[in-house]
């Protein structure tokens, strides 16, 4: 339809660059660092896809946008026909746009990117998904299927549940959303600052869901409140999807100082609670002068950013790998060392230092040296014989993975779990418990947003054939 620019004028247009705030600026607020294209540089980077005939960027994409539909409206300048082809394939495209790392997924499968730049899909969805929230008379009204009578409560209002509920209310079904926080869009809110996802970007898109007609229940914790077979006796299907809240342990010496966080904490405090940012929260938060944040991925990047934010004058992010090794989306590592997050590489944490009053010191730590790859494929770390040494810091934050809270799985003793607590369930999502499935990282244990978002809406699918007989 739009691409009709030859070949070579396509393959001879450079990927966009991606506007941000003043790297000084920006550390010193919550404003987000990401700017968004101009219209023009979006047309102009649509354009640059060459509409491949096998389509891998859709594989690539775990629920399954359809990508080159939504680049061909949009090279032809046709908004309201690509916000339409893109708000029918994800529930949160706007959330996608800022968080997802293309770069792995759909951005890795792109043809462009064998011989070049791939195709900036994530900046034109984050693009077009604005776009729709800023001009919604344009987008016409969806076609509302028939209602059905049948009712599903999802429990957790995060990714994954909250597509699962936007696939099943678009399915015609009465839809309950079950949230233990007193706001919706679980880690998306929690634990994501607003310097990456503005929190009026997740209440559009939940808005988007109570047009549907998605009810959401806050304050509600299955498994204190309410229990999962009580959910069973009222509605005709069940998705859980309450994430992996829990935060693992260090088991370092002098964990339970004073000034020593867990990233939820820390995150939940600044995120949800606006500790730290506003001035008449009643929650308060350790700024403290020099943190280490322990980790490599992306939750460690967002601890050690807003550590900046607070007005740590030293912010560091120790890591037992090299920087080729860390899990975190290279953008977020590039943001970080221009906001002047100092990388210690290498290191190992081997205990909390702390003073006569008992709050955080210093960190010991050991060097290590890369050795064989371990089973991840990654070279496994291996400690440097009499290297260890103490970091000076007076907040430590353990940024090292979250695991599955045990609060709703405690009072369900017929839903299989694995080892780690983590609910079991077929490729469709179904638990062992009739009429109950599950998703997200309650099933994987920590992932990314896109990832639970394709578990729900895989889910949302296996739901909808049930109800349906």
């Amino acid at each position: 339809m739009a691409n009709d620019l030859a070949m070579k004028e396509r393959l001879a247009i450079p990927r966009v660059h991606m506007p941000e705030l003043d790297a000084t600026e920006r550390s010193r607020n919550f404003a987000e660092v990401n700017r968004g294209l101009e219209m023009t540089d979006a047309v102009r980077e649509a354009q640059r896809c060459i509409q491949c005939k096998h389509r891998p960027c859709v594989d690539g994409c775990p629920v399954g946008v359809s990508i080159p539909e939504v680049l061909d409206a949009l090279a032809a300048e046709d908004l309201p026909l690509a916000a339409r082809i893109l708000r029918g394939d994800n529930a949160l495209p706007a959330v996608c746009g800022r968080v997802c790392p293309q770069e792995t997924q759909c951005e890795a499968k792109c043809v462009r990117g064998v011989k070049g730049d791939a195709v900036a899909i994530g900046y034109l969805e984050r693009f077009v998904a604005d776009w729709a929230m800023a001009n919604p008379d344009r987008l016409g009204q969806a076609d509302r299927p028939a209602a059905s009578d049948r009712t599903v409560a999802v429990v957790g209002a995060g990714p994954a549940g909250l597509t699962a509920a936007g696939e099943l209310a678009r399915a015609g079904h009465r839809v309950t959303v079950f949230e233990a926080l007193h706001d919706t869009g679980g880690v998306l809110r929690y634990g994501i600052p607003e310097f990456r996802l503005p929190k009026e970007i997740i209440d559009s898109e939940v808005e988007q869901l109570a047009a549907l007609g998605v009810a959401i229940d806050c304050n509600v914790i299955i498994g204190k409140t309410l229990t999962l077979d009580q959910l069973r006796a009222e509605f005709d299907a069940v998705f859980i999807a309450n994430g992996a809240g829990l935060p693992m342990m260090l088991d370092l010496k002098g964990e339970n100082l004073k000034g020593v966080y867990s990233a939820n904490e820390l995150l939940t405090r600044v995120n949800l609670m606006e500790a730290g940012r506003n001035p008449a929260a009643t929650t308060p938060v350790i700024a403290g002068k020099s943190v280490a944040v322990i980790g490599g991925g992306n939750t460690a990047m967002d601890c050690v950013r807003t550590a900046r934010r607070l007005g740590a004058q030293r912010a560091m992010i120790v890591y037992r790998r090299s920087e080729a090794e860390m899990p975190a989306r290279v953008e977020e590592i590039k943001h970080a060392k221009e906001e002047g997050v100092e990388f210690v590489m290498l290191t190992a944490p081997l205990e909390i230092i702390g003073n006569e009053s008992g709050w955080v010191a210093a960190l010991r730590c050991r060097r290590m040296e890369l050795g064989p790859p371990d089973d991840s494929g990654r070279r496994k770390p291996v400690p440097v014989e009499g290297s260890e040494f103490d970091l000076p810091a007076d907040v430590v934050v353990n940024a090292i993975g979250t695991r599955a809270n045990p609060l709703l799985t405690a009072t369900a003793p017929d839903l299989d779990l694995n080892t780690w607590g983590n609910i079991v369930v077929d490729d469709a999502g179904a638990t062992s418990l009739p009429g109950v499935f599950a998703g997200g990282d309650m099933v994987r244990g920590g992932a990314t947003v896109i990832l639970a978002m394709g578990d729900g809406k895989r889910a949302a699918a296996a739901i909808n054939r049930a109800l349906a007989g």
